[in-house]
């Protein structure tokens, strides 16, 4: 059973603004279950690299996919790497440039990137499209084997990171409020449109439940 807070270390210690981290569990699962984007970083040959991806947790594991194809995949097996998510909440004007910022709450985390067996990718596979749109899987044809193959699945525990949120209007200079300069905060969110289906649809198809009742977060 893992503790309820994320591991704090040196590198998972904000300096800046301490007061916008958070280290609750619960709080980093809340975000990383949001959103199924992330950004994987890690080094290659003394070069450091970022690649957006799609993830999905199962318990306290993070997972994520890749192109077996990749050389640059083939190298991080093993080895350590950084994966963020974000979710962005709003454009905070202030009444000075210096004082713009952003609202937002994201997670950083950091570990040792374990490559899934081939014996047991199809089973993380059918997490990944389900996290995607849940009921999904069992309506799709079966993934042949060389599309499982093509498919680089790697595992993360979720251990050492740290959650960091940004709330409210700006913070301004005290002697800037009396200035006549409009401030606040423009709210960003996700929206979830109507779906648009493929021309090359079999004639008369219907909308799948599972695509219709879908909702975000």
């Amino acid at each position: 059973m893992p503790d309820e807070q994320l591991t704090k270390t040196p590198r998972t210690t904000l300096i800046r603004n301490p007061k916008r981290a958070d280290y609750d569990r619960s709080v980093a699962y809340a975000i990383i279950d949001a959103t199924p984007l992330c950004h994987v970083s890690y080094i290659i040959d003394g070069r450091p690299y970022l690649t957006p991806t799609f993830q999905w947790r199962d318990g306290d594991i993070i997972y994520w996919h890749g192109s077996s194809a990749s050389r640059f995949l083939r190298q991080i097996v093993g080895k350590e790497v950084c994966l963020s998510v974000t979710l962005f909440d709003g454009i905070v004007l202030a009444r000075s440039a210096f004082h713009h910022s952003a609202n937002y709450r994201s997670v950083m985390l950091f570990g040792e990137a374990t490559q899934i067996e081939d014996i047991d990718k199809n089973k993380h596979l059918q997490g990944f499209v389900d996290n995607l749109i849940p009921g999904r899987w069992d309506t799709l044809r079966p993934m042949s084997d060389q599309e499982v193959k093509a498919t680089t699945v790697f595992s993360m525990p979720i251990d050492e990171g740290s959650v960091k949120i940004r709330t409210g209007p700006p913070v301004d200079d005290d002697e800037d409020y009396s200035l006549p300069i409009w401030a606040g905060v423009l709210p960003l969110s996700q929206e979830l449109q109507a779906p648009q289906p493929d021309p090359k649809n079999l004639e008369g198809l219907e909308l799948p439940a599972h695509v219709r009742d879908f909702k975000m977060g």
